[in-house]
């Protein structure tokens, strides 16, 4: 029955109590949730924790949600900062930029890729993985938001809490930053 309710209607069941609501939300968004962890940090444990802490904030969040956006933005924007979160603390460890790396760099191939291509250009989305990879994280949400996601230029803007202007000039640089990083693995063929 939960599964017909509207995300203002399950919210405010959460609000009055209703921990079957939350999880609700939860399993409408953990998908999207996902994605945006594994497309900021690369597959593995640390996506996984970043995913658990999005929701963990988000139940704590949810009685200053106001409904000004929809809650499929506000969980995203939730995600991203929680995974820019975890670049910050990655690299204040002074870890690797990716855990997850093996001999051939990072594990990319089946997240970049919609379901219809995978399988196919292998070496390319390896490639755009390792192009990710190299860009600040500020860059990396925008491309992850506008470029994988699919959000349009405003939703990246309200999801970053930053002007429309800045998310232009941000993908931008993204793509300039991506084509020379495609261009460095397969050179000016």
């Amino acid at each position: 029955m939960l599964e017909t309710y509207s995300d203002t209607e399950l919210i405010a069941a959460v609000k009055g109590g209703n921990q079957r609501a939350f999880g609700e939300i939860v399993r409408r968004y953990e998908g999207i949730v996902a994605s945006t962890a594994i497309n900021m940090l690369g597959p593995g444990s640390e996506a996984e924790d970043a995913g658990q802490e999005t929701m963990i904030k988000l139940f704590k969040s949810l009685d200053r949600f106001k409904g000004q956006s929809k809650l499929s933005t506000y969980v995203t924007r939730i995600a991203i900062n929680t995974s820019l979160d975890s670049l910050r603390r990655r690299k204040k460890q002074m870890s690797r930029f990716f855990s997850m790396v093996d001999d051939e760099g990072p594990k990319w191939d089946n997240y970049i890729a919609s379901d219809s291509d995978q399988g196919r250009d292998f070496e390319l989305k390896q490639a755009i993985g390792k192009a990710m990879t190299r860009l600040k994280p500020e860059f990396r949400a925008v491309a992850v938001l506008r470029l994988i996601q699919g959000h349009n230029t405003r939703e990246v803007a309200d999801m970053l809490g930053i002007e429309t202007g800045t998310v232009l000039s941000r993908l931008s640089r993204a793509k300039a930053q991506l084509a020379d990083g495609l261009r460095e693995d397969f050179g000016n063929d």
